[in-house]
């Protein structure tokens, strides 16, 4: 048996694999349903290239109309900062106005009121000054101060005696001396004080 086993070595075995050399096999021709499967493939993947540059290209589109929306919208804030910007600066103040004397105390209202101040033979003087008759002789100044606060008797605390030009300004006691808004001041009221 021993000399059966050198020679089975040698001879081939039925349903065994043979193996080609690559460098001397030829080769084989595709069969058709490798051909077809190839062809498949091929289609396959030009279909999915085709498919990533039209993904491509419709973000880039997206890409390009996000951008001027952005830049419209921007546009729009932009425009609609500057016309809130002009209306905050062109809209009227509101500003109390209280009347005080010449060194600088409260008192009624009536003493810078023009009908008090015509009916009780007074005049206007230049800086927003009203000038009463005084009951010893001579006369008494007042002046509103704007924005100012305190009490009749007290000394004015803050404010300013310029009128401002965009203000709606009113008395403590609800009198209105000047309209405001958009640059307009009221008219007969621009006697009574301003400067």
């Amino acid at each position: 048996m021993t000399e059966n086993n050198e020679n089975d070595e040698d001879r081939p075995v039925r349903g065994s694999m043979r193996f080609q050399d690559p460098a001397t096999a030829t080769p084989r021709e595709p069969t058709l349903a490798e051909k077809r499967a190839r062809l498949k493939a091929m289609e396959e993947q030009r279909q999915r290239e085709e498919e990533a540059r039209r993904a491509q290209l419709e973000a880039e589109a997206k890409a390009e109309t996000r951008r001027k929306v952005l830049a419209g919208g921007g546009v729009t804030v932009g425009l609609v900062g500057l016309v809130a910007a002009w209306y905050v600066v062109a809209a009227p103040e509101d500003v109390t106005a209280v009347c005080t004397t010449a060194d600088g105390t409260i008192v009624d209202d009536d003493y810078c009121d023009d009908d008090y101040v015509r009916s009780h033979d007074g005049h206007h003087g230049s800086g927003g000054w009203v000038f009463l008759p005084s009951p010893g002789g001579g006369y008494d100044q007042y002046r509103y101060n704007y924005g100012g606060s305190g009490t009749v008797g007290q000394r004015v605390e803050g404010g300013t005696y310029v009128r401002p030009s965009n203000a709606e300004i009113k008395t403590n006691s609800g009198k209105t001396i000047q309209r405001g808004g958009f640059g307009i001041s009221g008219g007969s009221f621009g006697k009574g004080g301003g400067s």
